[in-house]
């Protein structure tokens, strides 16, 4: 088995070079063309005198480039940082100054976009420019510039960095839910295991087609490429407008895997799926959130065929669990049991286990934790801390990742999310998830989106608000949608008030902004605290 990122393409060549890899706006490259841009970018990448573990960032929508670049860092041996390309030039500056990049891959119009950027990044050297290579630089700068094909058009085989399976490959940054993202180490045998152990219960063969319609910046969304690369499938690279496009895209391309997060889920649930679609599609995953019963009950309807595997995951772990599609009638709201070689604990604050259904904190220990907060060792002690019932006799601790995610384990074992540490919802003195909220409100079918808050209430502590979209063909209807939650919920949980938007935010990886929905209706109850 491979045990470093880079060799899972470059063995996917060896053994099929003209399989199909990647396949973009209609034009496909083989697993030979793919591999021969990895080792060109790491020649050049060497050449041009980046030394081992060194960032390179890439800047840009899902492409071949994209792919060719993070693929061929981790062949040089540096360290590759995937930039969401929704960012704008603030956000991205964070980025590049925060771990240092000294390479950047990215457009014209995007480094038009970030030339006050790269001029307050001291260590970053190289520009390199792809597709237009007219492109110049401002007067006085120190950056060097290169075409993309220019770069590449060096020797094939450079003498790489020697690396190891425990070096760090890449950096993630975590939108959060508060202060500036932050970025999180993985290293190789983090993503190398990780791919390992997803293809094993998804079943991936040489002959899926998976769709790659989340960022790459988003681990979730990356993993698409490392698994599919692992056992020599194709993937087809999608950036959509509308939910629409993504339906057409797998019908077209006879896709047969599709990872989703909640918000694009509800939005093709309410679609018409084709035949081509429902004959070719496999599977599909959610993670990055739960994805709401009502949902997972019409895309079931829609797509009969379909196995749908639920899995809740942490950039700082990769991927924790899932549920089998087996168990998904007798268990549609839980999120599964522990991924192969991975060890899900639920545990009390003093680290003591937690009895069936006793509300704990997520704990993840193996190989797939990740290597900590680039440069951030408070941070980083908050959330990587000794696992649970360590050895004494063993002199070197074992770090897992303290999640700060609730949830509980019933009898059997199986898992049920709760809520977050952060987004749970103080009120009356009472703990509320937002999650339990929000399936309530989906089942009623008045709703295309809906988010639940806490919001700062002068004598409930916080309010439970209510922020939604209407279904398609319906009208806002508020006291139908809270009569609905009064004979679901104690009163404690009904929402105080119920505020319409036609969409509501979400962050780059396409989960909902909850921490800027709150920041927003911060004074919404302040007149009632003046009176």
């Amino acid at each position: 088995m491979s045990q470093l990122l880079f060799e899972l393409p470059l063995a996917a060549a060896a053994r099929t070079p003209t399989a199909p890899a990647l396949t973009f706006k209609g034009t496909s490259i083989d697993y030979a063309t793919l591999a021969d841009g990895i080792e060109r970018f790491a020649g050049a990448v060497v050449q041009r005198g980046l030394g081992k573990l060194e960032r390179i960032a890439v800047y840009l929508p899902k492409q071949f480039e994209t792919v060719i670049t993070m693929f061929g860092s981790a062949r040089a041996g540096c360290t590759f940082v995937p930039v969401n390309p929704l960012l704008k030039p603030a956000q991205v500056e964070h980025i590049l100054r925060d771990c240092n990049v000294r390479m950047l891959v990215t457009s014209g119009e995007r480094a038009d976009s970030l030339k006050e950027v790269l001029a307050a990044c001291p260590d970053l050297r190289d520009l390199v420019i792809v597709g237009d290579a007219r492109h110049t630089l401002p007067a006085g700068s120190s950056l060097q510039l290169f075409g993309w094909d220019a770069l590449l058009g060096g020797e094939r085989a450079a003498r790489s960095h020697r690396v190891i399976d425990g070096d760090m490959v890449s950096i993630f940054y975590t939108s959060g839910s508060t202060g500036k993202p932050k970025g999180v180490v993985l290293s190789h045998k983090n993503m190398v295991t990780g791919a390992h152990s997803v293809t094993q219960y998804l079943e991936n063969t040489p002959r899926d087609r998976l769709l790659a319609v989340l960022p790459f910046s988003f681990d979730y969304g990356f993993s698409q490429l490392s698994t599919a690369f692992h056992v020599g499938a194709s993937v087809t690279l999608m950036d959509y407008l509308f939910p629409k496009d993504v339906i057409a895209m797998v019908a077209k391309n006879g896709i047969t895997g599709l990872a989703g997060v909640p918000p694009l889920w509800i939005q093709l649930a309410d679609l018409t799926w084709p035949e081509e679609a429902k004959s070719s599609l496999r599977y599909i995953t959610n993670s990055g959130g739960a994805m709401p019963v009502a949902t997972l009950a019409k895309l079931r309807a829609s797509l009969p065929r379909t196995r749908p595997f639920l899995m809740y995951g942490l950039t700082e772990a990769f991927r924790s669990t899932f549920l089998p599609p087996e168990e998904v009638d007798r268990r549609p709201e839980s999120m599964g049991k522990a991924i192969p070689n991975a060890e899900i604990l639920v545990v009390r604050p003093d680290g003591s286990q937690c009895a069936p259904n006793e509300p704990g904190e997520l704990v993840h220990r193996g190989s797939l934790v990740s290597l900590g907060y680039w440069n951030d060792p408070v941070k980083t002690a908050e959330r990587f801390k000794p696992a649970p019932d360590h050895n004494p006799a063993l002199v070197l601790q074992e770090m897992a990742v303290w999640s700060g995610d609730t949830v509980r384990r019933d009898e059997e074992g199986f898992l049920y999310f709760v809520g977050r540490r952060d987004e749970m919802i103080k009120t009356s003195g009472y703990r509320v998830s937002p999650t339990e909220v929000e399936e309530v409100v989906f089942a009623t079918g008045l709703v295309a989106d809906a988010v639940v808050v806490g919001v700062p209430h002068p004598t409930l502590g916080q309010a439970v608000v209510l922020l939604a979209a209407p279904a398609p063909g319906k009208q806002a209807q508020d006291e139908a949608l809270l009569d609905a939650c009064r004979k679901q919920l104690p009163a404690f949980m009904v929402p105080q008030q119920v505020q319409w938007r036609d969409s509501l935010p979400r962050n780059p990886n396409g989960k909902y902004d909850r921490p800027k929905l709150a920041a927003e209706l911060k004074g919404l109850f302040a007149a009632s605290a003046a009176r």
